[in-house]
């Protein structure tokens, strides 16, 4: 469950997503995580670091082998977010286009 508190924090699992394919430092992080602040872009990085899933180094903040694992488990609800983004956006399209054939004239009239 500490897991589960851990990486369910706002935030958590954005930061060591973007950290999956090597180092950054924290202009990056606050750059690639759109509405981030940097004090909690620095309180994450802190809490991620004290449970050994991520580390400082030379070029700004990286993931630990451990850290890196939880990307593999990640890659199966980073497939499934995508269809589901797929979908939603085919329900918005749909619903879209039923909305301009309802205000058409002479439509949804009785």
């Amino acid at each position: 469950m500490a897991a589960m508190d851990l990486f369910g924090r706002r935030w958590a699992l954005r930061i060591l997503w973007e950290l999956r394919a090597g180092p950054l430092g924290a202009r990056a992080l606050l750059a690639r995580c759109e509405g981030l602040s940097s004090s909690v872009l620095y309180q994450r990085l802190r809490e991620l670091t004290a449970n050994g899933v991520v580390t400082p180094a030379a070029d700004g903040y990286e993931l630990t082998p451990l850290g890196a694992s939880l990307g593999l488990a990640l890659r199966p609800f980073n497939e499934w977010a995508t269809t589901w983004a797929r979908e939603q956006q085919a329900r918005e399209q749909q619903a879209g286009d039923q909305d301009e054939r309802e205000q058409e004239p002479g439509r949804g009239e009785a």
